[in-house]
């Protein structure tokens, strides 16, 4: 709708393919997240890399299908675009094992990546692209280069070993948004000091020790809280049969951030980032959404 505007929403760090027993599903978590906010309206774009290969090129189709702007994917002649093999236990929950240096974590600064920071409305990143020092340091600048009230997202997105102190502090540290699930909650509590482990207690303490302006917490089944201006705000869960979970994070997270780039109240916000979220774990992949209208948009709200 005229009415809103379209915010620049920027994912950046990893693009891969999820692989399944049932076959490969394009997928990363800032690619999900971009695909989902241009599903939703906003300027979605890509920063990452991909192989000279075939699923590289196919990565190239999938961003065009989802309006996804791909002039600052890096095509690397070197390396490989990224998989990773994705097993669903009986609930559908996912655990991942991820390909070795892949196109992604060689991710390099370009003078024009200054150009799309500086004119970035939000950008999210997570800890598993850090495991490379060349990829992190890409996303530093990226973050360091944005304007001062640019929403800068930390999904925790916690992946085998790939996080410590270090990663979870620096990251905090430059973010302005924090989203991480009831699994995540702990494991970040305990690494970074926290002396208390519910949400209700270590979400504050979180926004007062990073000044964050809001947290997401997602729960699965049992809904979603955000804890945003010192108070919360709770969704419950929504009861759907749940082919897969793969992705629901990235929408709950992208649909929270185009909502709070429009001006929109946290709790509007926060019930179509819960709806749509639902919606992904009924279909599989992460990202259900091609050559047609988006499903979910805050207009029809």
């Amino acid at each position: 709708m005229s009415n809103i505007r379209k915010p620049n929403v920027v994912g950046l760090g990893e693009v891969l393919w999820d692989v399944f027993p049932s076959g490969a599903h394009f997928g990363g978590a800032p690619a999900n997240f971009a695909c989902h906010a241009a599903s939703l309206g906003a300027a979605g774009y890509i920063v990452s890399a991909v192989g000279i290969d075939s699923l590289g090129t196919q990565v190239f189709e999938e961003f065009r299908l989802r309006e996804v702007h791909t002039e600052y994917l890096q095509k690397n002649q070197f390396h490989a675009t990224g998989t990773v093999d994705v097993i669903l236990d009986p609930l559908g929950q996912a655990s991942y094992h991820f390909a070795k240096d892949s196109a992604w974590d060689n991710l390099h600064w370009t003078d024009s990546l200054a150009v799309l920071a500086q004119r970035c409305d939000a950008v999210c990143f997570g800890s598993l692209a850090q495991r490379s020092e060349l990829a992190r340091t890409t996303i530093y600048r990226f973050l360091a280069t944005t304007k001062h009230d640019c929403l800068r997202v930390f999904d925790v997105n916690l992946r085998q070993d790939f996080y410590n102190l270090e990663v979870l502090d620096e990251s905090l540290k430059v973010a302005t948004l924090l989203k991480l699930n009831d699994d995540e909650l702990p494991i970040v509590a305990k690494l970074l000091g926290a002396s208390e482990s519910s949400y209700q207690k270590v979400l504050p303490w979180l926004s007062e020790k990073y000044n964050l302006q809001c947290i997401a917490l997602t729960r699965g089944a049992s809904g979603s809280v955000i804890f945003a201006n010192g108070t919360f705000d709770e969704q419950v869960g929504r009861d759907v049969k749940v082919v897969d979970t793969v992705g629901a994070g990235d929408a709950f997270t992208a649909a929270l951030v185009v909502g709070i780039t429009n001006h929109k109240p946290i709790t509007e916000a926060h019930q179509l980032a819960s709806e749509l979220a639902a919606f992904v774990c009924t279909q599989q992949g992460a990202t259900p959404y091609v050559a047609h209208k988006p499903i979910l948009r805050f207009e029809s709200l």
